[in-house]
């Protein structure tokens, strides 16, 4: 009996609506656009698992300069697991990134923690998926983000993130589906901003940065007034030293948790600037 074997290809934009079942099956969060995103910013670096001419699995990497590689996407068609799939993806996506960049992180399922241990990944830290109904009364801003202000943004998340995600930025600004929001201090100096954006199941509002926690407030109120009456998703960053209660009494409830996870050099921590990550693809 011939059984096909199983090939990793690159990943093309003629694949997406096949990699799009794949998410579906999964129960995430990402659109359309997200991977046309993913594969803009890293074209050589998104890969396929086919079988028998059928996508059977997907990765992806992103790259921040030479300081970090991120993988994300890390899916097998459910009828195809245990076959060793998305260790092969993830191999193939550390030989592309091996050269690049000095560490490589990832944010892990539960699931997939197991396979990326025995790939030499380290437990980072803990992130946990929030949803919740904005019940902020509703509010549209109208603001157009200016170049000097998209300049400010990204100076400020540069510090944040430790290493420079401009790119990415960039795309999540053009992309979002509200405008921006950020937060100034008396004397102008911007100190925090958020971006959300539409998901198939939520609403997804990441990255959300604040310099001070006591702004943290009101960053989320105002792009949740954006959002009034929507489905969000907030991935929090346990580390940021401000409680969950800043979710939880806004009628947020605790969904999940995912395990950040880094391999190759001595990484820093997710900085407590980063209240919510811009999510579990891209960091």
């Amino acid at each position: 009996m011939h059984v096909p074997a199983i090939s990793i290809r690159l990943l093309f934009e003629s694949d997406i609506p096949a990699a799009m079942q794949l998410k579906e099956a999964a129960g995430w969060n990402q659109t359309e656009e997200d991977w046309f995103r993913l594969l803009s910013l890293e074209p050589n670096g998104c890969f396929a698992a086919v079988k028998d001419g059928r996508l059977v699995g997907t990765t992806t990497t992103t790259t921040y300069g030479s300081d970090l590689g991120w993988i994300g996407m890390v899916l097998v068609d459910p009828q195809e697991q245990r076959q060793g799939i998305a260790t092969r993806l993830m191999n193939v996506a550390l030989d592309y990134l091996r050269g690049k960049v000095a560490t490589v992180k990832l944010d892990a399922t539960a699931q997939g923690e197991p396979v990326y241990r025995r790939l030499g990944f380290r437990v980072e830290s803990v992130l946990e998926r929030w949803t919740g109904t904005s019940n902020v009364p509703g509010a549209t801003s109208g603001k157009v983000l200016d170049e000097h202000a998209r300049h400010e943004l990204l100076a400020l998340d540069r510090i944040a993130f430790a290493a420079d995600r401009s790119k990415l930025l960039g795309k999540l600004i053009d992309d979002a589906c509200v405008p921006p929001v950020l937060l100034r201090v008396a004397d102008g100096t911007l100190s925090g901003y958020a971006i959300a954006r539409r998901g198939t199941n939520a609403d997804y509002v990441g990255p959300l940065l604040a310099r001070s926690p006591q702004h943290v407030d009101s960053l989320l109120d105002q792009v949740l007034s954006e959002l009034a009456r929507r489905r969000v998703y907030i991935d929090f960053n346990t580390e940021c030293g401000i409680g969950t209660s800043v979710l939880s009494d806004r009628g947020f409830v605790k969904e999940r948790d995912l395990i950040r996870m880094s391999a190759g050099a001595r990484a820093e921590k997710t900085s407590p600037f980063i209240i919510a990550i811009a999510g579990p693809e891209t960091g």
